[in-house]
């Protein structure tokens, strides 16, 4: 979940690129065209900012004719709406990033009608048509990180899951994961699912509600970093319960994202893991499959050369983006995007 622009002609490089893409047809019906429209699902998060920031990279080097972003801040009305503006610019391809996976179907099944193709980065709607959804493996993330901290924590203890959006796909693949996982594997963990919309704020509210009732938390699984890092930090620094990692009293605590601000966490022993959402391919794909679509060009499920796997989906294909386990092993290792924003 988890978090944070757009013209002209493209390179005979980046039409290669896009068509190296695995299960690609390689044949063109030529340069294609077509504006591609792209909306920002919200700006509020660092990790969504660093995937505009992408975003705005390739449209710079031309991978695709991009219409002005547009932000539809965390509100399905504004993204129908934005939709319906960047159609009526003129968009041949959308862009989006629905954070409300069922309500979004109706505005697919109208850009079916217009033969429109859409790209989904992050979230997988639960209808409507899709050319190409771009995202990790959510259920992993709760997989993982139940792992990482049963692990860490050797099966006992107490543990405060602040959920994401349960009307997001992402929101119920990593608390379903994460759930099962616990139930399986670590039965003497006692979970306490906090279900907090994405909002830092809410999450800040239930964890404190939480640490009134039980002073014995053992750790903390955040689905979103760049939402719950700050206030998730400021409220254990608030209680003098954020500990270094290794001395008595830490709590463990792994999150999902991988921004700049985690890894700077991981190194300083406020957290211990996180799982590294890929912001940078995220975007680089999300360009590259739109003009794909503007090519006429068409995937298949199998593996990709960039490290992932294309599967079916019910209502279109999906490009699963490896996602990282991040500790402080390997919190510098260069390959992590995060790492790569802070050279910029």
């Amino acid at each position: 979940m988890t978090r944070l622009r757009t013209t002209g002609t493209v390179a005979c490089a980046v039409l290669l690129a896009a068509a190296a893409l695995a299960g690609c047809n390689r044949e063109s019906n030529g340069a294609g065209g077509g504006k591609v429209g792209i909306d920002m699902p919200r700006t509020d998060t660092d990790f969504w900012n660093s995937y505009q920031q992408y975003l705005e990279k390739g449209i710079d080097d031309g991978t695709v004719n991009a219409l002005p972003l547009s932000n539809s801040q965390n509100d399905i009305a504004k993204l129908v709406a934005n939709v319906q503006a960047l159609t009526d610019q003129g968009a041949k391809a959308i862009i989006m990033a629905p954070q409300d996976t069922g309500a979004i179907s109706s505005t697919l099944d109208e850009l079916k009608d217009k033969k429109i193709p859409v790209v989904s980065v992050d979230t997988r709607p639960d209808a409507g048509e899709v050319y190409m959804v771009v995202r990790a493996d959510n259920r992993a993330y709760g997989t993982k990180a139940c792992e990482y901290l049963g692990k860490q924590l050797g099966g006992k203890g107490r543990v405060a899951e602040l959920q994401g959006d349960l009307s997001s796909i992402n929101g119920r693949d990593r608390s379903e994961a994460f759930a099962s996982c616990m139930k399986e594997k670590f039965p003497g963990i006692k979970v306490h699912e906090l279900p907090t919309d994405w909002k830092g704020d809410v999450a800040s509210a239930k964890l404190q509600s939480l640490l009134a009732q039980h002073k014995d938390v053992d750790g903390i699984y955040m689905q979103a970093g760049g939402a719950f890092l700050q206030p998730t930090l400021a409220l254990l620094e608030q209680k003098k319960l954020l500990k270094p990692a290794g001395s008595d009293g830490h709590i463990t605590i792994i999150s999902n994202d991988g921004i700049p601000e985690e890894l700077d966490a991981i190194r300083s022993g406020k957290i211990d893991a996180t799982l590294s959402q890929p912001a940078d391919l995220y975007a680089k794909y999300a360009l590259e499959y739109a003009k794909a679509a503007l090519d006429g060009k068409k995937f298949k499920p199998g593996k990709t050369d960039h490290d992932s796997e294309i599967v079916k989906i019910k209502n279109g294909l999906e490009d699963q983006l490896p996602a990282p386990l991040v500790t402080k092993e390997n919190v510098d290792d260069k390959k992590l995007w995060a790492n790569q924003l802070e050279k910029k």
